[in-house]
């Protein structure tokens, strides 16, 4: 199956004609009419929402054309750009963006992603959101496309959240303490991903899977006040 048909194909659901559950149905049939899905074609988890059912679905074109990598390549050059100019998502999503504005930020995004897409399938992809009106979701779609490929590459998510940016070492040291641990299943690989946010105060929450590790300053005086008041 070509690209454009795959994607073509997949991303009717973006028009608001129907709910988003339904329309992710239409697509998951859609893909049964064009060809067999076979194992690798097929998301690793599912995911929910219009970013979600549109990641999944251009993971889906993307594994049957073999181009998953580059793919995803693309897309964390995307994700950069969004996180270098913050003002990308406010245009992206503008009501006002006509015909020749789409065509003219897909062309700008196409340089980013220059020879990482040899196949042209982020430039359809592209082009797809623009003409469904859902160039609003693109950086959710990045990041959901990651989460799709962590799961993909048998990778676990470590998400590290600091008051300040962490330095090199510290977060190596958290990863060796972490993999060691029964955190991490066998033939996992953990994936650290630093974040910061300045309202924890101090120390570290730590997130892995569907588990939290909670020692911020911030979760500390929240415990404390609590205990003041219910001694009041």
């Amino acid at each position: 199956m070509s690209t454009t048909r795959a994607l073509s194909s997949a991303f009717r659901a973006g028009a608001p004609r129907a709910p988003i559950g339904l329309r992710a149905a239409a697509i998951q049939r859609t893909y049964a009419t064009a060809a067999p899905s076979g194992p690798s074609s097929k998301p690793p988890v599912a995911l929910f929402g219009v970013d979600g059912t549109y990641a999944s679905a251009l993971y889906t074109a993307a594994a049957k054309t073999s181009t998953l990598e580059p793919v995803s390549r693309s897309l964390e050059t995307l994700s950069a750009v969004f996180k270098k100019d913050p003002k990308l998502g406010k245009v992206l999503n503008a009501p006002s963006l006509n015909v020749s504005d789409k065509a003219q930020i897909i062309e700008e995004l196409g340089k980013h992603v220059g020879r990482q897409d040899p196949e042209g399938v982020v430039k359809n992809f592209l082009k797809t959101l623009a003409d469904n009106n859902r160039l609003g979701v693109l950086e959710s779609v990045c990041e959901k496309f990651g989460v799709l490929m962590g799961a993909h590459r048998g990778e676990i998510e470590l998400v590290v959240t600091s008051a300040e940016p962490l330095d090199n070492r510290t977060l190596s040291r958290l990863q060796s303490a972490i993999t060691k641990s029964s955190y991490v299943g066998q033939g996992q690989k953990l994936k650290v991903v630093p974040k910061v946010n300045p309202e924890i105060r101090g120390g570290l929450v730590v997130e892995i899977g569907d588990r939290t590790i909670d020692l911020s300053v911030s979760s500390r005086m929240n415990k404390m006040n609590k205990l003041l008041q219910d001694s009041l």
